[in-house]
């Protein structure tokens, strides 16, 4: 399977695709059959990646509330 760095990569420029306003998860990102064949323990790496991205960056994407089975949420903001 892919590095979970190139996976990181590849969620970020997924992003591109989103319209202002839109709330996602990180599983969003990927198709369902490419999220399911991530290892679990990559996946649970990739949201942690994904989130200190998110944190540091000044871009058009914030971390919101959490899923009830406490996944993060994002929204895609306008700039």
């Amino acid at each position: 399977m892919s590095d979970v760095n190139e996976l990181l990569e590849e969620a970020i420029k997924e992003t591109e695709n989103l319209n202002a306003g839109e709330v996602f998860l990180v599983k969003d990102l990927f198709k369902g059959y490419v999220w399911n064949r991530i290892p679990r323990k990559d996946r649970l790496l990739l949201g942690t990646l994904f989130l200190n991205y998110v944190n540091k960056m000044e871009g058009n994407i914030k971390a919101v509330e959490k899923t009830s089975s406490n996944q993060q949420r994002y929204e895609k903001v306008c700039k």
